[in-house]
């Protein structure tokens, strides 16, 4: 068996074999195999699909590539996964409601890439906060408190890490198999029981329209059943950012501000609820979604999230009195505010050239080893279906770059009909 093989079979639209694919990431993640060479195999599948039984099969096989997590010991996992997009605070939100209604939260999240925001990037915001602890302590902060958040510190499906680089590189990002058999190779590792994915779709989304969406979430749900993990998909809109904030600390300002029950904006409602609820349903919680809603806002107005939310803080390091004042946290230099052109109804605030606009800012990364300024992103006071009259704020450009301020202010951020 050899890889010229394998890449002229898919190349030559032939399904592959499971043995042809566990040798293609066995020995690519060994570096056996070339980057030019794992390249040109993931354009043939880029451009000529995988069936079901493709996917499972390099999703399982990059799932164990590496470590595998056993999650057992701490009861009924429900882990949660957001495929991208821009404003996306729910795990920051979320993952402490869910551990304040008793559900075990071991959660690994990854850094932000291109347009999409990272959830490690915004905890890191908060002064203090450890993000890099070893596995140990990692279940031990569940058996503790029920919650820890940390960044992929273990080896976890190092084959995906390998070719999702890889796959930026030579722009094969919007491949659904590749997509799928990404995400669900890092859920298997990551070694809990169930797990409830958030599929975003619009334009801040890999996914731009719903069919993909539909498609993709099928597929992730078919392939958790064959991999023995029961996996329940939801689809989201990603058309404008969630929330009213982008940009790292601005979006850990928001996400305690709705745990503290200071605001909450409708579709972060409609997130948090969703799959919340389902979490909680399948974790044998609640009997139906709607029992599921009603404990999930019950928990932030008793304050019983925002108090799980302060031992996670506390738990890994991070300085809780920047969170109960969230105004100690580090602002940025310069903020700047949007002005409506003109009188008329918000039509648009594009997800995807904001998520443009963030990056070039500072909130997110080009490169992986790019850093990250965190005070920076958007703050939006009014968005889609609300009215504008001419002359007003309509929020705000934080930055530390003031002509970057000024440039991105000359920018068409909110579309008026």
């Amino acid at each position: 068996m050899n890889i010229l093989d394998i890449i002229a079979k898919k190349r030559d639209k032939q399904e592959l074999t499971k043995e042809e694919i566990d040798f293609f990431i066995t020995q690519y993640t060994k570096d056996n195999i070339t980057d030019y060479q794992a390249a040109a195999l993931v354009m043939a599948i880029y451009i000529n699909g995988m069936n079901e039984r493709e996917i499972t099969d390099l999703t399982l096989a990059m799932a164990y590539s590496g470590d595998v997590l056993d999650l057992s010991i701490l009861g009924e996992v429900v882990d949660k996964h957001s495929t991208g997009g821009v404003g996306d605070k729910i795990t920051l939100i979320l993952m402490p409601i869910i551990a304040s209604l008793g559900i075990p939260v071991a959660k690994m999240s990854g850094r932000g890439l291109g347009f999409t925001g990272g959830t490690i990037d915004k905890l890191e915001s908060i002064p203090g906060y450890n993000v890099s602890v070893n596995v140990d302590e990692f279940i031990q902060n569940v058996k503790d408190i029920g919650i820890s958040l940390i960044g992929q510190t273990l080896n976890l499906a190092p084959a995906d890490k390998k070719l999702y680089a890889l796959r930026d590189t030579i722009n094969c990002t919007q491949s659904i198999p590749l997509i799928a058999s990404s995400i669900m190779s890092k859920k298997i590792a990551s070694g809990a029981n169930k797990i409830v994915i958030d599929v975003t779709c619009g334009s801040g989304a890999f996914m731009k329209n719903i069919n993909e969406a539909k498609e993709l979430a099928e597929l992730m749900t078919k392939i958790g059943k064959l991999a023995g993990k029961e996996t329940v998909c939801i689809i989201t809109d990603m058309n404008e950012p969630v929330g009213h904030s982008v940009g790292n600390t601005l979006e850990v300002i928001e996400a305690v501000d709705v745990l503290k029950g200071n605001t909450m904006p409708e579709d972060i409602k409609d997130i948090i609820t969703n799959l919340g609820s389902n979490m909680l349903l399948l974790a044998g919680k609640v009997e139906t979604l709607e029992d599921g809603k009603v404990k999930i806002l019950e928990n932030i107005k008793n304050g019983k999230a925002y108090k799980k939310f302060l031992e996670l803080v506390a738990n890994q390091g991070g300085n809780i009195a920047y969170i109960e004042n969230t105004e100690k946290l580090k602002k940025s230099k310069y903020v700047v505010p949007i002005i409506a052109k003109k009188q008329g109804k918000i039509v648009n605030l594009d997800a995807y050239n904001i998520g443009k606009m963030s990056v070039y800012l500072g909130a997110g990364r080009t490169k992986k080893e790019d850093k990250i300024d965190k005070e920076v992103g958007f703050v939006f006071n009014k968005k889609v279906g609300d009215t504008a009259k001419t002359g007003e704020v309509l929020g705000f450009i934080h930055s530390n770059d003031e002509a970057k301020a000024k440039e991105t202010q000359n920018q068409e951020i909110y579309v008026i009909d």
